[in-house]
């Protein structure tokens, strides 16, 4: 990629290939400069530095994810909703585990607004469950652990037993509908 073509846009789409082919441990403003041929301080002038370029990257990653999500749920409702919302966390993660892993997972400004859109659509996705407030909350606290957990145990290989995965989060997403339909 020539000097000229270079954004903020463009180093984030590099660094998005970067993580793709070789993981989160090889993000390096160095590595990335070097797939856009130019020396490092170069990137300077787009990014300020390593934090910068990873909380611009989650932004990018969480919003995707939103995207993906919202695809999933789009006309659908309840049970249904609930099912295709867990099932495209897990293909996200699963079809791009080094980009999930570099996401800033913890309450960060530069990506609170990509993962306030996450999790309107996993509140959006409880709303016909009756559930408001923090009860809401709770619960899509707990339907983000148990999707994350999963994916990112799946996506290390960690699953070593012969069963199933499918069947596996089959019934963690049954578990999670059921406990949903339960009053408390």
């Amino acid at each position: 990629m020539a000097r000229a073509a270079l954004s903020p846009d463009a180093v984030v789409a590099l660094a998005v290939a970067l993580v793709d082919e070789e993981g989160p441990a090889a993000l390096t403003l160095s590595a990335v400069a070097a797939r856009a041929g130019v020396a490092t301080p170069s990137l300077y002038k787009h990014v300020r530095n390593l934090a910068e370029l990873r909380n611009l990257l989650s932004v990018r990653i969480l919003n995707e994810m939103a995207e993906h999500a919202n695809a999933a749920v789009l006309g659908r409702s309840g049970d249904e909703a609930l099912r295709a919302l867990m099932e495209a966390w897990r293909s996200y993660v699963t079809m791009h585990p080094g980009r999930y892993a570099i996401v800033n997972q913890t309450p960060d400004p530069a990506t609170a607004e990509a993962g306030a859109r996450l999790v309107d659509i996993l509140l959006a996705a409880l709303r016909a469950y009756g559930l408001e407030g923090s009860d809401a909350i709770h619960a899509a606290r707990s339907l983000r652990a148990a999707a994350h957990g999963f994916s990112v145990l799946e996506a290390a290989g960690a699953f070593g037993l012969p069963e199933k995965l499918d069947e596996s989060y089959d019934l963690l997403i049954h578990m999670i509908i059921s406990g949903l339909h339960t009053p408390r």
